[in-house]
């Protein structure tokens, strides 16, 4: 299966150094988080829920 990875819409310019992309995986294995500046240094996969606490997280703290 190829991933289709998208660029957050918070990642800045060519000159951010926080840059993250999303990926659907396979079905019912969740989302794929990685650096787009190291697209080939591997992937996070996260289920469904895990990602809805990252999110869940991130919103009560952004700065963690």
């Amino acid at each position: 299966m190829i991933i289709q990875w998208r660029k957050s819409s918070y990642s800045g310019s060519a000159n951010d150094d926080v840059c993250v992309e999303l990926g659907r995986l396979a079905p019912g294995v969740g989302i794929g988080v990685r650096d787009s500046k190291d697209p080939d240094g591997g992937h996070l996969a996260l289920t469904s829920d895990q990602f809805a606490a990252l999110l869940a997280g991130l919103k009560r703290d952004p700065s963690s």
